[in-house]
């Protein structure tokens, strides 16, 4: 098998996979409770959290622990929304945002609330000046995703954080689900950040979102003690072990794997761009983790499972998005319907060889010709 699709999850390590399980089996008490094993388990938590607080750099109280990025995007959207109304009703986001993002601001229109999309520039990026200009007396939140998961398009979220420190009844929210663990992100400017930790080898169930301290949301979830205030629940301690443990892992190993795929990611641009049908949909702002190519020519699902026949991976558009035909980050970036609709995601890991690329491209020439062809 040849896996290329981790942008959407990723297998779980051995030595996170472990660390769940010896939690689970050696902390059974739940880390709430007065007793000897409740005390142990909530050391066990407090010292996870304190790493994980630390790799990040940011404070333990800071840490809202979720199921994932998707819900920690609700949280803060709708946490915010509700919680600071009174301020005004005005958010802003972008075209490049992931599912998790335009839902509750769908919810958030049917309830009063004005959502603006900053538009991106011939590059994909948001452009500084115009977002800036785009904050009235009454915007409340901006949510920027650094890394776009279809298009590996980053934004400067540093640099936007930046000029939103200016205005003080404006919050900043970043998505970092598909940037933690890949490449450098800076929490420093940042009000809240979400992410996951099945996209860095951790197990599904468990992500987190970060709330510097001042910030109060309103929670999703009401009702019984847990870490935190703002998300009520039974700890989930082994979860939580293991998500320190596969953050550790894959920071440590960041600059060493961004190395390995830049080489091929730039392979599989050079020969991918040399079919007439093909269009490379990646600049030099995208990360070499995501390379998102259109099949101009071939459906991109026919071309999907053609490629599963040799037991090779890839996706169409991000796993969690709609059944929509066009890809709206896509078409974001090249300003082409074609693209749009034929789009499809290469995306990469460490763990990805040379030998695994080039098997992929001799079984894509191979499906290319046959379902060129066929159409």
């Amino acid at each position: 098998m040849i896996y290329l699709d981790y942008s959407a999850t990723t297998p779980v390590r051995k030595e996170v996979l472990e660390s769940f399980e010896k939690t689970c089996l050696e902390y059974v008490g739940n880390s709430n409770s007065l007793h000897s094993l409740g005390v142990a388990s909530h050391q066990l938590e407090t010292s996870a959290t304190i790493q994980i607080a630390n790799l990040l750099g940011v404070k333990p109280e800071e840490i809202i622990y979720t199921s994932g990025a998707s819900e920690s995007n609700n949280l803060a959207i709708k946490g915010i929304a509700m919680q600071y109304q009174n301020r005004g009703k005005h958010i802003i986001t972008t075209n490049l945002e992931h599912s998790s993002i335009y839902g509750p601001f769908t919810y958030l229109q049917k309830q009063g609330f004005e959502i603006s999309i900053v538009e991106a520039n011939d590059d994909g990026i948001i452009d500084l000046k115009t977002l800036q200009k785009m904050i009235r007396p009454d915007t409340i939140l901006v949510s920027i995703a650094s890394v776009n998961s279809e298009t590996g398009l980053r934004q400067p979220v540093e640099e936007i954080g930046k000029i939103l420190k200016q205005y003080e009844k404006c919050f900043f929210h970043v998505d970092i689900t598909q940037s933690l663990g890949k490449v450098d992100v800076s929490l420093e400017n940042i009000d809240l950040a979400s992410f996951s930790a099945h996209k860095f080898y951790g197990l599904k169930g468990i992500g987190c979102l970060i709330k510097k301290e001042k910030i109060i949301v309103e929670p999703l979830i009401h009702g019984g003690k847990s870490t935190t205030p703002f998300r009520s629940g039974t700890p989930a301690l082994p979860l939580i072990v293991s998500l320190a443990k596969a953050l550790r892992l894959s920071l440590e190993e960041e600059t060493e794997a961004l190395l390995n795929i830049k080489e091929l990611c730039q392979k599989l641009i050079t020969k991918l761009s040399k079919y007439p049908d093909v269009t490379i949909n990646h600049n030099e702002y995208c990360i070499p983790h995501i390379l998102n190519i259109s099949t101009l020519l071939i459906k991109p699902e026919t071309m999907l499972h053609a490629l599963e026949e040799h037991d090779i991976f890839i996706s169409t558009q991000s796993a969690c998005s709609s059944n929509h035909s066009e890809s709206r980050a896509v078409l974001e970036l090249t300003k082409n319907h074609s693209c749009a609709e034929h789009s499809l995601r290469i995306s990469l890991s460490g763990f990805t060889t040379n030998s695994e690329i080039d098997t992929f491209l001799e079984c894509f020439d191979t499906c290319y010709h046959n379902l060129k062809i066929r159409s």
